[in-house]
């Protein structure tokens, strides 16, 4: 059963815990720059990992070294507490 979309409050107050994400169109998007596409493609690789355990899903765009990824619902209609999940696990990645 599919987590209930939340409100435009919701969004905005769990918006100011993620670091560089932001909603576009309805989706939880963060672009990541690597110094090339071997990095990119890492990045992606260790992704793919995270989204198959949380069985939770990005759409990916790789561009050479940018790496743009959104996050969506689609079974709730919008955004979840999922993709805000999710987007927790992927800044940690990135976080040294």
């Amino acid at each position: 059963m599919p987590s209930s979309p939340l409100s435009s409050a919701e969004i905005t107050t769990r918006l100011r815990s993620l670091d560089s994400w932001q909603v576009e169109n309805g989706e939880l998007v963060r672009v990541f720059t690597f110094a090339d596409f071997r990095a990119a493609l890492a990045f992606v690789n260790q992704i793919g990992e995270l989204a198959e355990a949380a069985g939770h899903h990005p759409d990916i765009d790789i561009r050479y070294n940018r790496v743009r990824l959104a996050l969506v619902t689609h079974d709730a209609g919008g955004l979840t507490t999922h993709d805000f999940d999710m987007a927790t696990k992927i800044s940690e990645t990135q976080k040294v």
